[in-house]
């Protein structure tokens, strides 16, 4: 009679599964939960030290009771694992906040108001998920995040959407790159707004509420039949 597989202890310093069960539980199919426990640990490590520069391959794998290489099986780089990190929070913020506005909101040019202060908010309240998507440097972005990628990773198709609904009720004129092209100047005006404050928070200026108004009011204005 074969003896059962006792389940693995946890580790007396950590508190999470030691490497061999994890592993064992990987075999049987549990990688998703083991990947979803790395991308919770470095979300973890990213928030306390609010600095991607503290959040390393090592110290994640130490924070999880994992070794290095397991992490790798999971995510090619560092760089692929904290923009896997950021996509979660951008595509919770499509599912929480911009999505229910789209719904909500009759009135599209209301709606792409709502959605602007929703996404400048977004982006100071969580500066180091939102530098590491948008303000990285071009060599960090991981081969499996093209613009493309980027720019579809939570919200951008919502709003694409409703830039759509605004042109087909005669809110705004359809100018050529269609409402994807509105869409991405409205996006361009917004993230300049974002990446000031983040990047020089001290900097003397209107509120950014204030900024938001205007980017609105002069970009749809301009739109506007």
């Amino acid at each position: 009679m074969t003896a059962a597989t006792s389940p693995a202890s946890p580790d007396a310093r950590t508190g999470h599964p030691t490497e061999a069960g994890v592993g064992a539980r990987s075999r049987r199919g549990d990688g998703d939960r083991t990947r979803q426990t790395i991308l919770d640990a470095a979300d973890r490590l990213l928030m306390e030290s609010a600095s991607e520069d503290a959040v390393s391959i090592r110290a994640v794998a130490d924070a999880v009771g994992l070794t290095a290489p397991t992490i790798y099986r999971h995510f090619t780089d560092k760089s692929h694992l904290l923009f896997e990190v950021c996509a979660v929070h951008f595509d919770r913020f499509d599912r929480e906040v911009i999505a229910p506005v789209a719904e909500r909101v009759e009135d599209p040019i209301e709606a792409l108001r709502e959605m602007a202060h929703a996404y400048v908010r977004f982006g100071l309240e969580d500066p180091e998920h939102y530098r590491i998507m948008f303000m990285g440097h071009a060599d960090h972005t991981p081969e499996q995040y093209d613009d493309h990628q980027i720019l579809s990773t939570g919200c951008f198709g919502t709003v694409v959407a409703v830039v759509e609904r605004a042109v087909e009720t005669g809110r705004l004129r359809r100018i050529d790159g269609g409402p994807l092209m509105t869409a991405y100047v409205l996006w361009s005006a917004l993230h300049g707004i974002v990446a000031t404050k983040v990047a020089k928070p001290n900097m003397p200026g209107p509120a950014p509420t204030a900024l938001v108004e205007a980017v609105i009011d002069a970009n749809l204005h301009g739109l506007a039949l």
